[in-house]
């Protein structure tokens, strides 16, 4: 299979599902001429025209506002977002507008927009542009939240995002975009809310998602070949709807667990991980008590160093993977 960057296969996937479907259309800040702060839209306008590639003016709230507005008429929108920190200036229309409508019209109205933004740390863009909040997103019902960790999950989830007729946050890690991996040319779906094992082990359960995946899974290797570890690599994709059933079978075969993301651990997306599993049948067959590794509680720092120490690290996590063995 050929392979491709993480960046080419979210634009293939826009690229594919514009082709096919007019009511399709792609907006947001210097996404056209330009091609997006990180090249991902490049040659899109040329291809679709500045009506269905529309650069905007710099307001989060109009952008995810119109957005919703143009998902309830009957388009289905692709709102880039510039950095995922600026969906807080448009959360009063993602939270209280696009995430209600549909269930405050009964039904009677659908909201299909997909909220693509880049997120978290690792290319020194400093504290107002690297921050990591899917938390507050899956806090909010009637939001769907996706994070993909491949290149191959990106397209495929993002057509199926595209597709959901629900508001959707579709959040991409910088650092992951130049990062390639095989992708299918053909057209294909993942559905949201499948969780995936994306490698098997028998001595530990891993969760993590996004950026921490390709981190996880090297250490996963280095400890197979040199300690005879073998670790087993849990992604859920979707953070909600949460496909929680594979995270709790892989816990009861392994009898450990451990959560990994680079957002900040106090209140993150883990502490709910970790609740699913101690309320599930796999609390019973555990060994010793569930992990969390989380970004550490402060802003992210500009200074190169710092900001590689304040997320999870390889070193990290194999510490606390021998502390969890031990």
């Amino acid at each position: 299979m050929r392979e491709i960057t993480y960046a080419e296969a979210v634009k293939e996937a826009m690229s594919t599902a514009m082709r096919k479907d007019e009511d399709v259309f792609f907006m947001g800040e210097d996404i056209g001429v330009y091609g997006g702060a990180f090249g991902v839209s490049v040659g899109m306008v040329e291809e679709f025209g500045d009506e269905r590639v529309r650069d905007t003016p710099i307001s989060e709230g109009a952008l995810i506002g119109a957005g919703a507005g143009a998902a309830v008429t009957g388009m289905r929108p692709i709102v880039e977002i510039q950095f995922s920190d600026f969906i807080a200036v448009g959360m009063d229309q993602l939270a209280n507008q696009a995430a209600k409508i549909r269930y405050m019209f009964g039904g009677r109205a659908t909201v299909p927009m997909t909220i693509r933004t880049p997120a978290g740390s690792g290319t020194g863009a400093a504290a107002q542009h690297s921050q990591s909040m899917e938390a507050w997103y899956a806090h909010v019902p009637g939001l769907k939240v996706v994070i993909p960790s491949t290149p191959q999950d990106a397209k495929g989830l993002l057509m199926s995002s595209i597709y959901d007729d629900n508001p959707v946050v579709f959040m991409e890690q910088k650092v992951l975009y130049r990062r390639k991996g095989p992708v299918p040319e053909e057209e294909y779906y993942i559905p949201l809310s499948e969780t995936d094992v994306k490698r098997e082990g028998s001595d530990l359960t891993i969760v993590t998602y996004g950026r921490m995946l390709p981190m996880v899974m090297e250490v996963a290797e280095e400890l197979s070949n040199s300690q005879g570890i073998e670790i087993e690599v849990v992604d859920p994709r979707t953070i909600r709807p949460l496909d929680a059933e594979p995270i709790i079978k892989s816990v009861a075969k392994t009898g450990k667990a451990m959560v990994v993301h680079e957002a900040v651990q106090f209140g993150g997306f883990g502490g709910e991980l970790v609740a699913q599993i101690a309320d599930s049948e796999a609390f019973y067959y555990l060994d010793a008590p569930i992990k969390r590794i989380g970004g550490a509680d402060a802003p992210i720092p500009y200074n190169p160093n710092l900001e590689k120490h304040a997320v999870p690290t390889p070193e990290k996590v194999k510490a606390a993977v021998q502390e969890l063995l031990d």
